[in-house]
């Protein structure tokens, strides 16, 4: 077997092909094997670096060594679909069984009891996994306002699922612990948030008491000739704003554009909505904690337009 080109092995396929312990201790020592979760590693070089890709990985293995009745659930299922998870280190391969009790949590395995209905389960990549509208509601139940709003923003910018779907899987949910606070978080993530500063920009918004803004606002001149799209719209205070994530200056760019081509075309876009008598305000990963000094800058642009 060869293990320098194998993604994912078990120790179980390692023994089975002819090493022993000692060997597998020897190459792990050496960096040549590295851990994804108990009994379960990765070639050097394999392992990918993004934590949603490695958790991912992690995912596909403990499918493989937990019993077959266990679903892919919460932020595990949330991974798979390639929604963003902010705010976790995703340490734990999340699943559920059907049942009523027995759950069971582990260093890197929390495998939850809780009733699941055969249209609550869809296939990808193979894997069985929980549907998009039962993984939001589970995730809104297990982890915080700001984290849950960020996963579920995803999956409505991507149109993935609808409200009524979300409402019967709430509604399938009562009773169980933290549905109220699922509710709340879906109830606020909404379509026009395409990264995960968006999303927390959306919330520390909120927390601020700035009025809700028009997400993806087209600003169009007098004659209706479309000047640009924005990440936030007050028309009413004649302002917009823009979250400046690394997305937009990175690995977003279109194929034969630099980020310098990106970054020109921003402030020619700006321009042009200035002198439509817009203000606008500006700001980053650095300025979402705390948010009040971008708060205090969106309330004065409002008075001055």
């Amino acid at each position: 077997m060869d293990i320098d080109h194998a993604r994912l092995v078990t120790r179980r396929e390692l023994l089975a092909h002819g090493f022993d312990d000692g060997e597998i201790r020897g190459r792990k020592r050496r960096g040549e094997l590295i851990t994804l979760r108990r009994g379960a590693y990765a070639a050097a070089g394999a392992l990918p670096e993004r934590p949603e890709d490695r958790h991912a990985a992690q995912v596909r293995v403990a499918v493989r060594q937990v019993s077959p009745d266990a679903v892919v659930s919460h932020l595990s299922a949330a991974v798979l679909y390639g929604f963003p998870v902010w705010g976790d280190p995703l340490r734990r391969v999340q699943m559920t069984r059907s049942r009523r009790s027995g759950a069971r949590v582990t260093d890197d395995l929390h495998v939850h009891a809780a009733p699941l209905d055969p249209w609550e389960l869809v296939t990808v990549d193979g894997i069985t996994v929980t549907s998009v509208a039962r993984t939001l509601v589970d995730v809104g139940r297990h982890v915080g306002f700001e984290q849950a709003v960020v996963v579920a923003d995803a999956a409505m910018w991507r149109q993935v699922v609808t409200r009524e779907e979300l409402d019967v899987a709430l509604a399938a949910a009562h009773g169980r612990p933290g549905v109220p606070a699922a509710r709340r978080a879906l109830a606020f993530a909404r379509w026009g948030s395409e990264s995960v500063g968006e999303s927390r920009s959306r919330v520390a918004m909120l927390h601020a008491g700035i009025p809700a803004p028009i997400l993806q606002w087209e600003v169009r001149t007098a004659g209706g000739l479309l000047l640009g799209r924005t990440d936030f719209g007050w028309p009413q205070y004649r302002t917009f704003g823009e979250f400046d994530g690394r997305e937009k200056y990175g690995r977003l760019v279109p194929p034969g554009r630099t980020a310098g081509d990106i970054v020109y075309a921003e402030k020619r876009r700006e321009d042009a909505m200035r002198d439509e008598g817009l203000g606008a305000v500006r700001w980053g990963w650095t300025d979402l904690d705390p948010f009040t000094p971008t708060a205090t800058r969106l309330r004065r642009t409002f008075r001055a337009a």
